[in-house]
């Protein structure tokens, strides 16, 4: 027998929820990214690269996570390139994982919740691997 998971409460003000459908996807990716455009580290590389394209990049967020956590493929293309040249280091990566785990657990909870994060941070690893691969390419 199926159970589905019922709300979870933290406070009057925040009632988390598993990760089920596109809405779901969409107030991760909205809320995340609201973070990260006004972070003083890691705001001014998004917003100078994505400039006034933000409802693109976030409908193609939106795809991106909603292929990755709910199973349903409706991205296509391929994440890293776009960030390949970019002046990001560690520490950038590590803001961008900050931020997307805080905005994960202030509103999920549960197996898929775990799952973007667990998913967020193999992204950052392997983006923050091959970026330096290519740098040290091109040093050579």
């Amino acid at each position: 027998m199926f159970f589905r998971p019922i709300k979870m409460k933290d406070d009057m003000s925040n009632i988390r929820k598993a990760i089920d459908n596109l809405d779901d996807i969409k107030l991760l990716v909205d809320t995340f990214y609201a973070e990260v455009r006004k972070d003083t580290l890691i705001g001014g590389i998004f917003n100078g690269v994505i400039q006034e394209r933000w409802p693109e990049h976030l409908a193609k967020m939106y795809r991106f996570w909603q292929t990755i956590l709910l199973d349903e493929y409706t991205y296509e293309g391929s994440p890293f390139p776009p960030h390949a040249q970019l002046p990001l280091e560690q520490h950038h990566f590590e803001r961008w994982l900050a931020l997307f785990t805080q905005t994960v657990d202030q509103h999920f909870y549960g197996a898929g919740a775990e799952r973007a994060k667990w998913q967020a941070a193999r992204m950052a690893q392997v983006f923050l691997a091959k970026i330096q691969y290519l740098r040290n390419q091109s040093a050579t």
